[in-house]
């Protein structure tokens, strides 16, 4: 049986998603994030050493990342679902995604997050004007113009085809979609991106991602 390590509101709740969606079943195990640090708990190191979620186990396997837990999923129960045919333009584009969107979308949303919180923190009144005034132009001139560069391409993708691996649903909108869950909630997406807005309104009707919201419990990126 596999068993997902869910971690509130964070990247394994696509990975709940994906198993709906390939009509597996599976087991949850649920963490709470630390009220204050909004970490995960340690609990989490007795799983992987990382201490971080999704992980996944699955008899003797522990698999963790998000794009290394889709491609397992996929390739070992997918049967050929959810994945372009090899060889083939979209399955680059799928492949591109995959890691795409943690090894370059991701970081700078994430930086985002830290800014805000060095801006909102509570620290010695002579220090807070010094360093919100540094994430503020840290945010100007690099973290905002990195992310905006992200939500350009991936727009751009969508006026190609429907979905970010061609005219067919895949794992690489599955990936994507806790990016792009993030850049709504705090990164700057809005309807000057549309395609990208339409796109989380249609996954978002999936019924396969309902289940998964009904499994996993509160999820605060989606409205």
């Amino acid at each position: 049986m596999i068993v997902v390590h869910h971690l509130n509101n964070s990247r394994s709740q696509r990975i709940l998603w994906l198993l709906e969606e390939l009509g597996l079943d599976y087991e949850i195990k649920k963490y709470q994030r630390d009220p204050k640090t909004m970490l995960a708990p340690p609990e989490l190191k007795a799983v992987h050493p990382l201490g971080k979620s999704p992980v996944i186990s699955d008899e003797d396997n522990v698999v963790a990342e998000s794009g290394a837990i889709v491609a397992y999923l996929v390739e070992r129960y997918g049967q050929g679902k959810l994945v372009p045919t090899a060889g083939t333009a979209d399955k680059l584009r799928y492949n591109h995604i995959l890691h795409y969107a943690e090894g370059t979308a991701m970081p700078p949303l994430l930086m985002k997050l830290v800014f805000d919180r060095i801006e909102t923190e509570r620290m010695p009144f002579f220090v807070k004007p010094i360093a919100k005034g540094i994430a503020a132009k840290v945010k100007k001139m690099f973290i905002m113009p990195n992310i905006e560069n992200n939500l350009a391409f991936l727009e751009g993708e969508l006026n190609k085809s429907a979905w970010f691996a061609g005219s067919e649903f895949t794992a690489a909108d599955v990936q994507i979609s806790f990016v792009l869950e993030a850049a709504a909630s705090r990164g700057g997406l809005d309807a000057r991106y549309p395609k990208l807005m339409a796109w989380l309104e249609r996954i978002h009707a999936r019924p396969a991602y309902q289940r998964a919201l009904v499994r996993g419990g509160k999820y605060d990126f989606v409205k």
